[in-house]
């Protein structure tokens, strides 16, 4: 992972290690995919998929800042555990009689999972242990626990739920008598703050460790804010490429110019769809998701479709009748004259869109890509040009779009396996805007939409992103402050 923009931490000696145990198919795996922000992790239902220990290094500028140790699932604890006691004298000797059973036991098919587990607690990791708590607590579990906590390294217990059933407040009372730290811990859908809360409590568990892992956490955190920020610097020249983009094709004197229309429009659509999809991949690969699935309703139709149809404008907030009104209030009618002629019932949109689109007359995009503009003839022959599509409108729907995609991507644990599915939503982002800050984006969108885009004014256009960036996911957050609920990763 290489993130230039980036300050990087000085390695530290002792390396935080953690190894990641518990019963098989409770989700370990999932929980060193997020830490790790690692999605090529394999992640499967069925047990017993992990059978050795894999080490995943946080790894940020060639400099580690933490490991993960992937290891199987307990398979005979009971009977682990009644060696470990008819070889143990007393609690002193515990953990040394860990070691021996490792050392002892580890050409013993019996117990490879057992020895692969442990061997990396016997050579200095922490642990991290993971029960699922949709499940009911059994007596099962008490051997694996009491296993670790012979070796006498530091602990703390994640409980994961994986199905629908809650019986966390059980294993809340068990664990906590094993383990110092009992942490509830969903890791496909678990916010950014608690991935770091956990490094929190292992430094408190762990005093020589407390140092590399706030510095990790410090780095952390100057990590996502990078991210954000080059998201943004993707997104904007996105925006400048395909508002300036245009397909030529050169004419001869007396050729008939009609075949060329369909052509040089199915060449624009297709670029325009394919910039898109590399804005995607290039956000995607920012935040190092770099196996996920993706679900969206294409910009441009394969067949040709509208590009501003009324689905488009419904789903990114733009309405039809917004459109018609004058480009949003800036010509006879205002925005309050919006909401005037809707009887209300636009809920205040126009006094929202009042003044933003300020291109008068601009009231469908749809006849502006219909016909080709022609150069001068030259050696008996003259360039056709289609495009470009200079709209600020244009630019809303490629900005919404875009906005939708990162705030789903940048809140996305590296262990969920689902299809991303980019959709509309109803309502606007622009609502949490301030007025000035809505002005200022309009301002910058429309010089991106003028016939020639100064590129020094590329870094105001990305500063007015960042606060549409915020807007967008204030708006995001907006129905679960309401009603008093998580919001989902």
């Amino acid at each position: 992972m290489h993130e230039p923009d980036s300050p990087t931490p000085a390695p530290s000696v002792d390396l935080p290690r953690f190894a990641v145990v518990g019963h098989p198919n409770k989700g370990k795996s999932s929980v060193v995919a997020t830490l790790a922000q690692n999605d090529s992790i394999a992640i499967a239902m069925e047990p017993g998929t992990t059978r050795d220990s894999h080490r995943y290094p946080m790894k940020v500028d060639e400099v580690t800042l933490y490991e993960l140790i992937d290891t199987p699932g307990f398979q005979r604890p009971r009977k682990v555990l009644a060696w470990l006691q008819g070889h143990s004298l007393s609690a002193s000797d515990r953990p040394e009689t860990v070691a021996a059973f490792v050392t002892q036991h580890r050409d013993d098919p019996r117990y490879h999972d057992e020895c692969e587990l442990l061997r990396p607690i016997v050579e200095g990791a922490g642990i991290i242990y993971v029960v699922d708590g949709s499940v009911p607590y059994n007596r099962e579990h008490e051997a694996e626990m009491n296993i670790l906590r012979w070796t006498g390294r530091p602990s703390l217990a994640l409980i994961n739920q994986i199905g629908p059933d809650d019986h966390s407040a059980a294993w809340e009372a068990a664990l906590g008598q094993y383990f110092q730290i009992v942490r509830r811990f969903d890791a496909v859908r678990a916010p950014f703050e608690k991935h770091l809360d956990l490094l929190r409590s292992f430094g408190q568990l762990a005093p020589h460790w407390r140092e590399p892992l706030d510095a990790a956490l410090e780095y952390l955190q100057a990590l996502k804010f990078g991210r954000d920020s080059q998201a943004l610097e993707r997104i904007a020249d996105a925006l400048i490429d395909m508002l300036g983009h245009q397909e030529t094709a050169r004419l001869s004197e007396f050729e008939d110019a009609s075949p060329l229309l369909p052509k040089l429009q199915q060449r624009w659509q297709n670029w325009q769809r394919e910039r898109e999809q590399r804005l995607r991949v290039a956000v995607e690969d920012l935040y190092q998701h770099r196996r996920l699935q993706r679900q969206e309703e294409a910009l441009v139709t394969p067949e040709g479709g509208d590009l501003f149809s009324e689905r488009t404008r419904q789903l990114w907030g733009i309405s039809k009748a917004q459109l018609a009104a004058a480009g949003f209030g800036a010509g006879a009618v205002g925005g309050a004259g919006i909401d005037a002629v809707a009887l209300g019932h636009s809920l205040g949109a126009g006094a929202l869109i009042g003044g933003l689109l300020g291109a008068a007359g601009s009231y469908y995009y749809s006849d502006k890509l219909t016909k080709l503009k022609f150069g001068p003839l030259s050696g008996g022959f003259r360039e056709a040009v289609y495009g470009p599509l200079r709209d600020p409108q244009f630019a809303y729907v490629v900005l919404g779009r875009a906005l939708v995609h990162w705030y789903q991507v940048s809140q996305r644990n590296h262990a969920g396996r689902d299809v991303l599915v980019v959709t509309g939503a109803q309502g606007h982002w622009l609502a949490q805007m301030e007025r000035s800050h809505r002005n200022g984006l309009q301002k910058s969108l429309q010089a991106l939409a003028s016939r020639r885009f100064d590129p020094s004014k590329r870094q105001r256009l990305i500063e007015q992103l960042e606060l549409a960036q915020q807007a967008f996911a204030q708006w995001q957050l907006r129905p679960f402050q309401e009603s008093g609920e998580a919001p989902p990763n």
